[in-house]
């Protein structure tokens, strides 16, 4: 089988990159940044033409617009929305005619309008409140509407040894800040991009996929918010002389209102699938090792 990797030089495409060495499927990898294939999937004709030439079976969409409060700027909408919601219909237009099977990457962003105080299950109404949000939620109401054999993965809290992250922000400023005041009041689980490529190899390599469409959530295991976050990422690197205080979200005025709790239910990918997820803490470890 051959597989397409797209948004390879985000947290997850480079992930994807290490998991899927030793496949026995061919992996490409396209983005359109400098070091890559180059790929636009804002153009169809261009996507049809790669998944023709390459012989294209599987595609794992790993590209999107992520910059949440940059999304709020009414001049980008168009862009954004671009990425987010028209892009992934191309994709699954063009697998849809090859038969193919398109592997989407979306987001806890979906959720957060109304308020819950139980993990959200993959069937739950989207309520974002944030235009990220709101076109991510789109991305999947287009796939869905194309007839494309699709698996949907929502995630939640991404970071990994690459990129920028939050782990990697939190690290220099435990690192450099005398005192650093963190939200206590926004709960989630943290998610090692490691893990979920791990995951995404499993289904596609192992064929899980076959009779599988639908939504799934995956996020590691456990629950915290960004201020335990924040103390675990501190008392992990040794940097105990920061002294980090709680604090309510308005204290950092934001341009769009963040999900207040967006715990993903993670039952139906554990069942369909056979997956076991680390804990949340025992995953920051192992990717604390590789950036230190």
């Amino acid at each position: 089988m051959n597989v397409l990797v797209t948004g390879a030089n985000g947290q997850l495409g480079n992930e994807m990159q290490i998991v899927s060495k030793n496949s026995k499927d061919k992996y490409f990898f396209t983005d359109v940044c400098d070091g890559y294939e180059h790929l636009d999937i804002t153009d169809l004709d261009a996507i049809r033409a790669y998944l023709v030439s390459h012989d294209i079976n599987a595609v794992v969409n790993c590209a999107a617009w992520t910059n949440v409060d940059g999304a709020e700027d009414p001049e980008k909408y168009a862009l954004v929305e671009k990425l987010n919601a028209k892009a992934p219909e191309n994709l699954a237009i063009a697998m849809k005619e090859v038969n193919g099977l398109l592997v989407h990457i979306s987001t806890d962003y979906v959720f957060g309008g109304d308020p819950y105080n139980t993990p959200c299950k993959e069937d739950q109404k989207g309520t974002p409140t944030g235009v990220y949000g709101k076109t991510k939620l789109m991305g999947e109401q287009l796939i869905q509407a194309t007839g494309v054999n699709y698996v949907i993965i929502r995630t939640a809290w991404l970071y990994s040894e690459f990129g920028k992250n939050f782990v990697k922000t939190m690290l220099n400023l435990t690192a450099t800040k005398p005192q650093l005041k963190v939200v206590f009041d926004q709960t989630g689980t943290p998610t090692y991009a490691g893990d979920l490529a791990v995951a995404i190899y499993d289904i596609v390599g192992n064929r899980k996929f076959e009779g599988n469409t639908g939504v799934y959530h995956f996020s590691n295991e456990g629950v915290c918010s960004w201020y335990d976050f924040t103390k675990m990422i501190a008392q992990l690197a040794g940097n105990n002389a920061c002294d980090i205080q709680p604090c309510h979200s308005d204290e950092f005025p934001s341009p769009v209102k963040r999900p207040a709790y967006s715990v993903l239910d993670k039952t139906k990918i554990k069942e369909t699938f056979g997956i076991k997820i680390p804990y949340w803490t025992d995953s920051l470890i192992k990717c604390m090792e590789q950036i230190l």
